[in-house]
């Protein structure tokens, strides 16, 4: 699992000072605000001197599922956003001042030349890249830094199996240090394969990486599964595979 971070640049206000919330990051991302000296943005930040400066929206250019889990989570918190932009791989940007950019690397390129400029990336590559990200308000109403630990807390209390294919959003979990933005990364596999042997051997794997690679994931910046998902998962669905 990991997160998505909003990465800005404004000179001035280093990483983890600024707080958004999602109506107002929404309000941003369509162009309804267009200064970062905005009364929306000044509210959450009292004491913060926000310069009268115009707001650049860098995106994802390509479909991606950074965009999907970034557009649900916007969607999900406010109306207007889901009525006008939506949700998906890939959306139509209606801000007047935005920029497309080719994967991570291209949203970041563009927030690190532009001035003034938000954008959103994996949590990975913007630790990794020393970009600066903004604290989020979470479904508790309490600001939280990305995080392995703020991740993992947004997973803790998911239900797995009441969603169809267990394709549950992670966005806008409860608890007090859960991050808004979360997701988990899916693997498809067929209940009835053309090559069992290969099958077995995937499953294999993926057993092995469940029970060791805990560690890995950290130094990559993502977190593995809790253990009660994972058993689930052998359980009550790798149990559906033909052996």
């Amino acid at each position: 699992m990991g997160g998505v971070v909003a990465i800005y640049n404004l000179e001035g206000i280093p990483s983890g000072t600024l707080k958004l919330d999602g109506p107002t990051m929404a309000d941003m991302f369509m162009g309804n605000i267009t200064k970062w000296d905005d009364a929306k943005i000044a509210a959450l930040n009292p004491g913060v001197k926000l310069p009268s400066q115009y707001i650049t929206v860098s995106h994802r250019a390509d479909g991606s599922g950074t965009t999907a889990v970034f557009t649900g989570y916007l969607a999900g918190v406010s109306k207007a956003f889901a009525d006008k932009v939506g949700a998906g791989k890939a959306v139509k940007w209606p801000a007047d001042a935005s920029v497309g950019g080719k994967g991570n690397a291209g949203v970041a390129a563009n927030v690190e030349k532009i001035k003034g400029s938000i954008g959103y990336v994996e949590y990975a590559y913007a630790k990794s890249n020393k970009l600066p990200v903004a604290l989020l308000k979470n479904a508790d109403g309490k600001f939280v830094a990305p995080s392995g630990e703020n991740f993992a807390a947004a997973a803790a209390g998911a239900d797995w199996a009441k969603a169809p294919g267990m394709a549950l959003s992670l966005n806008s979990q409860p608890g007090a240090n859960s991050w808004p933005i979360t997701t988990a990364s899916f693997i498809l596999m067929y209940k009835d394969p053309a090559d069992v042997k290969k099958s077995n051997e995937a499953l294999a794997f993926f057993d092995w990486a469940f029970k060791n690679g805990g560690k890995l994931a950290d130094e990559l910046d993502y977190v593995a599964m809790p253990a009660a998902s994972t058993d689930y998962i052998r359980k009550s669905v790798w149990s559906e595979i033909k052996k």
